[in-house]
């Protein structure tokens, strides 16, 4: 059979291409036969004059359409591929027609439509036309989701370096938030379940399942230790072995841990298990020590503290200071100062929302704490050694040897109430808690000469601490006797004792004279218990005064006011 020129087949085949109806869906793809796919080519029933046609259409086709992308039944295929754009349903349907008939074409039997083998051939022409537009909009398509895929990862071939090198920092940055979400997260998760009750174990030993009341007197007889223990086997014996019951009887006799002898509880509002873990660092002389205040020349302060507040004595003023959160340091700028004195303030107390102070020039003063309200009246012939008050009276001590009753009412300050004559100087003096305001009674008989008390606190209305010249520590009850303490402790260094400080159950504190030295006693034996020396050979000074709290112990000294700190040692 002769081949029809390459042009009037070309012709030929793009008419038939109109002419000829939707061919039957081949049953391997959409290509047809067994041949791979997208070819269009050789079916089984192939031969070789078929093949020839396909070649001379194929070359037809390149020197008419060159370029164009479009024959035959894909001509309404507009999705190149280069600019990733679907086809319109038209022209896939059209592009699909092309496809279709293509593999019909492919396999070369002309009788199956009553065609000739050169029909047979031009539909093998369109086929290929078909499958060549179906191959551009598969093509098309892939790239065109690619781009898509690129554009919106952010990952452009042409991005500059430096936006990657932007990119990776903001990856860091995610990763590091990431992790930091993490890591709250896990914290959030622990603290909640913290803060869940911890329910009672239904399995376990009978003990467990005793009554609380039950087990709250069955734990009351074991020792610090064995609560301890406890607490590590669950959490539900661990909040139970938390219970204040439990440690109040550990915490009565532990070292300065909020009780007073007589069981007062001075801070409900501190779980007594955390106390009782303080104590522990004052038993075993555990602290950290810091300065909290320094001077240019050398003084000598008193001090008191009221809540978040310290009040200390500077020359002839008064400062308060409040405390920052950790109690081991203050804010700079005071909260107020308190003036009136001529010469250097030797003591001062806190009563009544009233600052009542002892000055040098022999004078009281009287501040109100939260105003400015001042007074200030001429009480001794010389100095003002020592002030008490209690119940809206005032006491005082003077070098001149006489101790004085004032009233505390606005309307009768500066009237003495009444004079008590002494053979010798006053430097200490204490209100008794009955308040009877007159002399009861001498104590001791038997002092050496310049046996002087600097410092005397009274415990109970019948039992109160002393020290001074003589280095010891005594304990009296007016009880037993008013001639002979019931108990002394003797500072080991022979130093004169400036002041003390009682918890008011087992710890003592005492203030040397030699290289500030602050010693902790426990009242319940003779030897000292641990010594901290505050200063060295050059700046020996004494302590003039000191107080304490459960967590922290201040002393002032001549040039600094020092903190022992018990709670974070």
């Amino acid at each position: 059979m002769v081949s029809p020129p390459p042009g009037a087949a070309a012709v030929a085949a793009a008419r038939a291409c109109v002419r000829v109806g939707l061919a039957p869906r081949p049953l391997m793809g959409s290509q047809g036969g067994v041949g791979p796919a997208g070819n269009g080519g050789p079916g089984e029933g192939e031969s070789g004059e078929t093949r020839k046609l396909q070649e001379e259409g194929r070359a037809a086709r390149g020197k008419r359409r060159k370029g164009k992308g479009k024959a035959g039944a894909g001509q309404g295929g507009k999705g190149s591929g280069a600019e990733g754009k679907p086809e319109p349903p038209q022209a896939k349907e059209e592009t699909g027609l092309g496809a279709e008939a293509g593999p019909s074409a492919g396999l070369g039997k002309a009788g199956e439509r009553g065609g000739s083998v050169e029909e047979g051939a031009r539909r093998l022409v369109r086929g290929d036309e078909g499958s060549a537009g179906t191959r551009k909009e598969a093509k098309g398509r892939d790239e065109g989701k690619k781009e898509e895929w690129r554009v919106r990862t952010g990952r452009r071939e042409d991005a500059r370096p430096a936006r990657a090198q932007g990119r990776g920092g903001q990856a860091w940055g995610r990763l590091a938030g990431t992790r930091a979400a993490m890591a709250t997260a896990a914290e959030e998760k622990a603290a909640a379940a913290a803060r869940e009750p911890a329910c009672r174990p239904a399995a376990g030993p009978a003990l467990l399942r005793l009554p609380e009341e039950l087990l709250l007197l069955i734990f009351s007889y074991l020792d610090m230790q064995a609560l301890g223990r406890l607490a590590q086997v669950c959490r539900w014996l661990r909040r139970f072995t938390s219970c204040d019951l439990l440690w109040r009887r550990i915490a009565r006799a532990s070292l300065n841990s909020g009780f007073t002898r007589l069981g007062t509880d001075l801070m409900a509002s501190v779980p007594v298990k955390e106390r009782v873990k303080i104590s522990q660092n004052w038993r075993l002389g555990r602290c950290r020590e810091g300065i909290l205040l320094k001077w240019r020349c050398s003084q000598m302060p008193w001090m008191q503290l009221e809540g978040d507040s310290l009040y200390i004595s500077q020359a002839n003023f008064i400062l308060a200071y409040q405390f920052r959160p950790d109690g081991a340091s203050l804010n700079r700028r005071p909260l107020g100062v308190f003036a009136g004195h001529d010469e250097d303030v030797c003591h001062f107390v806190l009563a009544n929302s009233h600052i009542i102070s002892a000055g040098g020039d022999g004078k009281i003063g009287i501040h109100k704490i939260h105003s400015t309200f001042t007074v200030k009246y001429s009480a001794h012939e010389q100095e003002v050694n020592c002030v008490d008050c209690k119940g809206g009276i005032i006491v005082s001590g003077s070098r001149d040897r006489t101790a004085k009753v004032w009233p505390l009412a606005s309307g009768r300050l500066g009237q003495c109430l009444h004079t008590i004559q002494t053979e010798d100087r006053v430097w200490s003096i204490a209100i008794s808690p009955l308040l009877s305001g007159q002399l009861m009674t001498h104590l001791g008989s038997d002092f050496p000469p310049g046996a002087g008390v600097l410092d005397v606190m009274y415990e109970s209305p019948s039992t109160l601490l002393s020290c001074g010249y003589d280095t010891y520590v005594r304990y009296w009850d007016l009880r037993a006797s008013t001639r002979k303490c019931v108990m002394e402790w003797e500072e080991p260094h022979d130093s004169t004792l400036y002041c003390l400080q009682t918890d008011g159950n087992h710890l003592l504190a005492t203030g040397s004279s030699y290289y500030g030295v602050v010693r902790l006693w426990d009242r319940r034996q003779r030897a000292c218990l641990h010594a901290f020396p505050l200063t060295s050979t050059p700046l020996s000074s004494p302590v003039y005064c000191l107080r304490f709290t459960t967590r922290h112990l201040y002393a002032a000294l001549s040039y600094n006011l020092h903190v022992l700190d018990f709670q974070n040692p």
